[in-house]
């Protein structure tokens, strides 16, 4: 049985550092990281928004993720996403808000983060793909089908591109679920925005443009 989940205070959103206010650019990167990982966990677990909008609600978060429209917009705000309708300019707090609810989530979620990570380790070490486990496959192919409904160039990436960018995903996941996981979210999503990658995957997944 899962252990509960420490709830954070109403002030959580507060305990994350903002050195800088992070420029325009630098939030179109922050909104499309937390879109994805948002994107892995609803992949791996098979939560949606009402488990989204759940935990905005055990963390008093509720004023800035409302409902199922305001989540929409908030997701929809991902410069990587299809479409215009509902895009809105995220700000700093939802952005947080974003990072605890994430955070919230990848924690009771953390015995599936685990086994995923583990099942990937030992197919590594075994010269496997780890598409040949039905967790990961199921996973993987979740995530695949998932991105390219929903992002502007899903059909265009391939999909290599998605599978790493997925790994790479699930073992981010495995920190974010620890102790201290929103400020660790938190401090690498403010990190990975400076690379000046508006909205790209390159700027999210670092394992595509390597040299």
């Amino acid at each position: 049985m899962p252990s509960p989940v420490k709830l954070p205070t109403a002030t959580a959103v507060e305990t994350l550092p903002l050195i800088t206010q992070p420029d325009p650019s630098q939030l179109d990167n922050i909104k499309a990281q937390l879109d994805l990982v948002l994107l892995a966990l609803e992949a791996l677990t098979g939560i949606g928004s009402e488990a989204i909008l759940q935990a905005a609600i055990e963390l008093k978060l509720e004023a800035l993720v409302s409902d199922r429209v305001a989540l929409w917009r908030l997701r929809q705000s991902s410069p990587l996403r299809k479409g215009q309708g509902g895009r809105k300019k995220l700000d700093v707090e939802e952005a947080r808000a974003l990072v605890l609810i994430s955070c919230h989530l990848a924690k009771q979620q953390a015995e599936k983060v685990r086994r995923a990570v583990a099942l990937l380790e030992q197919m590594a070490e075994q010269q496997r793909e780890p598409h040949q486990t039905a967790l990961l496959g199921d996973y993987l192919d979740r995530f695949n089908n998932t991105y390219q409904e929903r992002m502007d160039e899903g059909e265009t990436v391939s999909p290599a591109v998605l599978t790493n960018l997925a790994l790479k995903l699930l073992i981010d996941l495995l920190f974010y679920s620890a102790p201290h996981g929103s400020r660790r979210l938190w401090l690498a999503l403010m990190d990975r925005s400076k690379d000046g990658s508006q909205g790209s995957i390159a700027a999210v997944n670092p394992i595509k443009g390597r040299k």
